[in-house]
């Protein structure tokens, strides 16, 4: 019996000891995701979680993020960064949840494509007054992102409510209203798979008819895509950069192209800095399910979560006179294509022995295929003969020096790569 009781002091003396330990371990924050009902009007039955961090700062940002199809805003909270990083910068995250079968949000119905219609849209802005009214959180501060279907409705809030949102970060998503439907399918497979395709101005059109006579600054917007994208085609990445493009009135030719990381491809329109207007990061190989971890915080530092939030300032960059100069060069092509679309990288190499001060590429074009955008150099024209020109920023070659430069286009059946390059009139072979 003596035994007994010693065995079970020692076992309790252990249990105490590995619950302090446990405790020492775990995370201190008290905070915890929180439901709230009652938030305001709600015309499709949405449920509203927040996340506000024990480190809430006096007048927070809102962060909204909005969960995939399938998901739930629990699952959105569990699953990503977001709320770790309210933790280290202090604002609060909204997690709305869809209550329909599909758990999917509604992109698509007239009511959900409308500045105060009557779907999720209007649900989620009742949810970011609340924070406003409650939290003292400030209005000027609001941001928006989401994965998949949380990353169509990012598009959907940028265009319906410019007046609220400043800026967001969509996670494989699709343009603002490329989803749109009337038949109650909620579903669009012209543009999942890729084949919706718009001039920007006509991107742009539908986005400003969301709010007609609305006049005041629009939304900053940063865009996320794997090329491999097997549920919503890569196309849809060139087709949202080709509408935030023109809704914030900034060229389509990148201020800037970098690699955070090997695999991903980064381009900034309408400024070269943190602020750009637009930008874009394509991840080569990524799939559907792109957001993984350290997006997260590009992405705050987009919006502007990371600091005070800040004003974009548009810079932009002049293009030089090309002043034609002697050498070899060698030029690699590597393609994606889709049904009616591709993407092109050149990598340009100078393999000659003296540096070349301002270049043009010249090449042709497959018969069918025309340029939509373009990156790291101007392209004219869109068909046929092209000549992609340098920018300032990459205009000098050093002998066995590259530079990368890319283009979106359309084709008609013939996705084959450009051929007969030739550098300030000198051909090129072809690696």
């Amino acid at each position: 019996m003596r035994t007994t009781t010693k065995v079970m002091a020692v076992l309790i003396t252990l249990a105490v000891a590995v619950c302090g330990w446990l405790a020492s371990a775990l995370p201190t924050s008290a905070a915890a995701l929180t439901e709230v009902t009652g938030f305001g009007a709600n015309p499709t039955n949405l449920r509203m979680y927040e996340y506000v961090p024990a480190s809430v700062t006096a007048r927070p940002a809102v962060l909204v993020a909005a969960h995939y199809c399938g998901g739930s805003g629990p699952a959105m909270h569990s699953g990503t960064e977001f709320a770790s990083l309210a933790d280290r910068y202090g604002f609060i995250v909204v997690y709305p949840s869809v209550t329909r079968s599909s758990l999917c949000f509604d992109v698509s119905t007239p009511g959900a494509l409308t500045h105060n219609g009557n779907s999720d849209p209007a649900g989620i802005v009742s949810m970011v007054q609340w924070e406003i009214q409650h939290r003292n959180a400030d209005a000027g501060r609001v941001y928006a992102t989401g994965l998949s279907s949380g990353a169509m409705m990012t598009n959907v809030l940028l265009g319906d409510y410019p007046d609220v949102f400043k800026a967001g970060a969509a996670f494989a998503g699709v343009p603002f209203g490329c989803f749109a439907t009337t038949d109650g399918s909620m579903w669009n497979s012209t543009c999942s798979s890729g084949n919706l395709i718009k001039t920007p101005q006509q991107w742009g059109d539908l986005v400003r008819a969301a709010y007609p006579g609305y006049t005041g600054p629009r939304p900053r917007m940063q865009v996320w895509y794997g090329t491999n994208d097997t549920t919503l085609n890569y196309a849809n990445f060139g087709e949202q950069l080709k509408q935030w493009t023109n809704v914030l009135g900034v060229s389509q030719t990148p201020a800037l192209t970098d690699h955070p990381q090997p695999a991903w491809t980064r381009t900034r329109y309408g400024g070269t800095g943190v602020t750009a207007s637009v930008e874009g990061i394509s991840v080569e190989g990524g799939t559907h399910n792109i957001l993984v971890s350290g997006m997260a915080a590009m992405a705050l530092d987009f919006m502007g979560l990371t600091t005070g939030g800040p004003t974009p300032t548009p810079t932009p960059t002049p293009t030089p006179t090309v002043t034609p100069a002697p050498g070899a060069c060698r030029v690699a092509v590597t393609t994606n294509a889709w049904n009616t679309g591709l993407t092109a990288t050149l990598t340009v190499t100078n393999t000659g022995t003296a540096p070349v001060n301002g270049w043009s590429l010249t090449f042709t074009l497959p018969a069918g295929q025309a340029i939509t955008s373009g990156w790291n150099a101007t392209y004219n024209p869109a068909t046929g003969k092209v000549t992609a020109a340098n920018l300032s920023y990459n205009a000098t070659l050093a002998p066995g020096a590259s530079t990368s430069i890319g283009f979106q286009a359309t084709h008609t059946g013939d996705s084959a790569k450009p051929t007969a390059f030739t550098l300030n009139a000198s051909p090129c072979t072809v690696a």
